[in-house]
């Protein structure tokens, strides 16, 4: 069986946590390796021997905030599978990410994203944006706040038909379709009186090829707004997870353009899966 090399970033918020059980419960079958990290940082402003009092203070609190995670999922967690590494860093989050995911040959990272109800805008907390971003060569998989987990029937995935994708890139949808028995729901929102071309076509058959070990099937939808359609189809059918596959300049634009993230009905509660252009 496939040891799986999981990284979980945690700082210490219910968030971060709800990230750890659901990421628990989607791997519960699998032998995996699970390194949750921590990262600490000192403000730059504070006085040289404050500084280090101040540095050795996130240090302590860091190792005894992983310390307490691992008490707790020793209790709450007996699966034999599982093993837990907790990894406490000094410096920047996204940039010991990195050198985690090359040292250790990561899978996949799963973040919290901080559910703030007040601004919509905070509803992916800066970090799980950036990493959703600047992370190139691992999908990440951001886990809302009131997200629990159930058993994954369904995955969306929407797309233009637009760019011509690889099979390699869609490796980790397949993986956690196949680990979770989910159907793919492959949604394409066209004007009312297009009709896909040649060229779309052409990329419909590619994905046929990449998901014809997993149920799959296509859907299109009429809305002339793409950010409201995603929305209705994901609602109607009470789906359980989104991907994406992240375009250099175009995922976040457009999913975190002020409009797309108003309208997002789903951001709350089902997690969203980014894959990456690996020609990126």
């Amino acid at each position: 069986m496939m040891k799986r090399r999981i990284l979980i970033t945690t700082d210490f918020s219910i968030n971060a946590q709800n990230a750890i059980d659901y990421a628990i419960d989607l791997y519960k079958q699998n032998v995996c390796d699970f390194y949750i990290l921590n990262t600490y940082n000192v403000e730059a402003f504070t006085m040289e021997l404050t500084a280090i009092n101040s540095l050795e203070k996130s240090k302590q609190k860091s190792i005894g905030g992983l310390t307490n995670i691992l008490d707790r999922l020793s209790v709450i967690n007996n699966s034999p599978n599982h093993q837990f590494h907790m990894i406490s860093e000094f410096g920047s989050l996204i940039e010991i990410m990195k050198k985690i995911i090359a040292k250790r040959d990561i899978d996949i990272v799963i973040m919290g994203t901080k559910g703030n109800t007040d601004s919509r805008t905070l509803i992916y907390g800066s970090q799980t944006v950036f990493a959703m971003e600047k992370i190139r060569n691992c999908p990440v998989l951001a886990i809302p706040a009131k997200a629990t987990f159930k058993k994954i029937k369904e995955i969306v995935f929407p797309t233009g038909y637009r760019t011509h994708y690889k099979s390699s890139e869609f490796q980790y949808l397949v993986d956690i379709a196949k680990n979770t028995g989910a159907a793919i729901r492959i949604l394409h929102v066209l004007n009312k009186h297009k009709q896909l071309n040649e060229n779309q076509l052409n990329k419909q058959r590619l994905l046929k090829d990449y998901f014809e070990e997993l149920e799959y099937s296509f859907h299109i939808s009429h809305d002339t707004d793409v950010q409201s359609a995603l929305n209705s189809f994901i609602e109607s059918r009470n789906s359980d997870m989104v991907v994406f596959i992240n375009k250099k300049h175009s995922f976040f634009s457009w999913i975190l353009s002020k409009p797309m993230v108003k309208n997002l009905m789903y951001h709350s509660t089902i997690p969203i899966l980014a894959l990456h252009d690996l020609r990126n």
